[in-house]
């Protein structure tokens, strides 16, 4: 179980708070103004959804992502720039994880019984962001949206 803090326009939250109750199991919602008084914080505590729920397909997942080949020359360019072993934040590991996976998925053969590749920087990620009691990569939701550069 985990908590779950939002700042939105007021407008905003009830379209917030039915995204985030369809993604997870929601407990209640509550609601304070910021200091300012124009936008409102929204606590709401979440856990995963429980074993056996279905997961979106890797088309799904990747619909609205950035091609393979800019997610690669990203990725080359970021690692590149960073001195050995620093500079190499959480988002370098997420979109390398998500670049090799679908790279995986791509060069898979016809789907069989077996699970999805779980490439290493998945796991790599998982210790940034200190998960250690989620044991499978694709029910790690992460500590934070990660924009992609249009």
């Amino acid at each position: 179980m985990f908590e779950i803090r939002i700042i939105r326009d007021p407008v905003d939250a009830h379209r917030v708070t039915t995204a985030l109750s369809t993604a997870f199991t929601t407990g209640a919602v509550r609601r304070h103004r910021t200091r300012d008084g124009e936008r409102i914080r929204l606590h709401v505590t979440a856990d995963h959804r429980p074993a056996g729920q279905s997961w979106a397909t890797p088309e799904q997942a990747y619909a609205a992502a950035p091609s393979i080949s800019d997610e690669l020359g990203w990725t080359a360019g970021t690692s590149a720039n960073a001195p050995i072993a620093q500079g190499l934040d959480r988002e370098y590991f997420l979109r390398k994880a998500a670049l090799l996976y679908r790279t995986a998925l791509a060069e898979r053969p016809a789907p069989t019984t077996s699970p999805a590749p779980r490439p290493k920087p998945a796991r790599r990620l998982m210790d940034l962001d200190d998960a250690s009691v989620v044991y499978d990569p694709r029910a790690y939701q992460g500590t934070g949206d990660i924009q992609h550069d249009p």
